[in-house]
């Protein structure tokens, strides 16, 4: 079975579990695997999902050994790269964290108006419903339990419908039960997203919405979707990541740490696009014993913008005096103001903000600055120093090479699953069940990859 299975996924990229019954019927390859027995498509659907879900991973890193070993496969060069996958999710059924938390605070101010209109009445019982800004579903809970009790409801005796009226205790249990259940949807809609998450599909709570190339309606839409980040080896898929963050950046480390925990070292150099190009990122290599080939998000108009380079009246280009004090075009001095942290960063950076000592009457101010205040920089010295090794990496011969080959292999590779073998959606939901489906994926791939390299050789031969 386990055969078939990555045979038919190394065969046609992505295969159903139709499809596999039918080729075990009717193709002599299939067939000779299986031994002549042809299993249903509920079997090879209870293989895949009870007997690989949990075991995958190991297979995947496995035949990578054998196929690395083989071929004397270099894993010190890691070609990284990410490409989001629509996930099998309805595209309208999202949910939003920042409306859930917005939703859920005006649901406070009911909930204290309610409070306020049941206390009218309980005063006369000597008690009061403490008041919040902020309410717990426990307290929530404990609430509702005690004004039942205190009314003697039962619910059974409930009236409903047009032209029944309902009593005060009746109103006010309904409002106290129906805010309560709320307030639990939201606490767990709010537990899905996480932390680092903004929003989800309620069809596939795994998928997060995020910006897609391929636009259904036109107008900028975002689809719930999977963030697949692959290392690539001499054309080989070396380490695979799934994950539900929106941006490259925050894959970066997640997937170097599986590279490690597969391998046990690090690649010495990982070489990616501007996608990954942050200072969490940076530091990160270089703490690991990395070589920095992952460009930054203006590297492109740094290298072929000469103008912008060169500009005079960038915060980078201005002069250094003989005192150390920074002097704008007008040579006019900026005066150190204060440090600020980075929101997102990891490693306590701080920008200094600087100002022009006086701006008044600057010929070049048209040019320098667009508010009538006075010039105001930020500089980080070490992000600067970091940027500039980063582009004496790229711009020597051999960073070059390493990005002609990153963008062939690792950019290649994705174009190999999505357009040569029509792999372009998720087809299982949830995170688990997408991780089996993307891992059988690569597997097929990097099968697919070993054999027409045999067979190249083969022909060469």
């Amino acid at each position: 079975m386990l055969k078939t299975v990555l045979f038919g996924f190394m065969d046609e990229g992505y295969i159903s579990l139709r499809r596999l019954a039918e080729n075990c019927r009717v193709n002599l390859r299939y067939m000779y695997l299986m031994e002549d027995e042809t299993p249903s498509y509920h079997t090879f659907g209870d293989f895949i999902n009870n007997e690989l879900c949990d075991s995958i991973e190991n297979i995947f890193n496995e035949i990578n050994r054998v196929i690395f070993e083989k071929d004397n496969v270099d894993l010190d060069h890691i070609y990284i790269d990410g490409s989001k996958f629509e996930a099998n999710a309805n595209k309208y059924t999202w949910v939003w964290k920042k409306a859930t938390e917005k939703n859920r605070y005006k649901l406070y101010s009911k909930i204290t108006a309610l409070f306020d209109e049941i206390n009218s009445q309980l005063c006369y019982y000597g008690a009061k419903i403490q008041t919040n800004t902020e309410y717990a579903i426990e307290y929530m809970e404990d609430t509702l339990n005690n004004f039942k009790a205190l009314y003697n409801i039962d619910e059974s005796e409930f009236v409903h419908g047009k032209g029944r009226h309902k009593t005060w205790e009746q109103r006010n249990y309904e409002l106290l039960k129906a805010y309560t259940e709320k307030l639990k949807e939201y606490a767990e809609k709010m537990n899905i997203c996480g932390e680092n998450r903004n929003s989800y599909s309620k069809t596939d709570p795994s998928a997060t919405f995020m910006r897609m190339k391929k636009d259904y309606m036109g107008n900028d839409q975002l689809l719930p979707a999977y963030n697949v980040q692959v290392g690539v080896a001499d054309e080989y898929i070396a380490v695979v990541d799934i994950n539900q963050y929106r941006s490259d950046m925050d894959c970066f480390v997640p997937l170097m740490e599986k590279f490690n925990e597969t391998y046990g070292f690090y690649p010495k150099s990982p070489v990616a696009d501007a996608g990954y190009g942050s200072y969490n990122n940076y530091i990160y290599c270089q703490e690991h014993g990395m070589e920095k080939y992952m460009k930054f998000p203006m590297y492109k108009k740094e290298t072929k913008d000469k103008k912008y380079h060169n500009d005079p009246f960038r915060a980078v280009n201005f002069r250094i005096d003989e005192n150390g004090d920074i002097r704008c075009p007008n040579d006019k001095k900026f005066v150190f103001q204060y440090r600020k942290n980075v929101k997102g960063n990891n490693y306590g950076r701080q920008e200094e903000i600087y100002q022009c000592e006086d701006c008044s009457g600057c010929p070049y101010a048209y040019k320098c600055k667009k508010t009538q205040n006075n010039r105001t920089i930020r500089l980080n010295e070490e992000l600067t120093s970091i940027h500039q090794e980063v582009l004496d990496n790229l711009e020597s011969i051999q960073g070059a090479l390493l990005r002609m080959n990153r963008s062939i292999q690792a950019e290649g590779t994705f174009g190999i699953i999505k357009y040569d073998r029509w792999y372009k959606r998720m087809v299982r939901k949830g995170l688990k069940s997408v991780k089996l489906e993307i891992y059988l994926i690569s597997i097929g791939h990097n099968l697919y990859k070993y054999k027409n390299k045999l067979l190249n050789l083969q022909k060469a031969s």
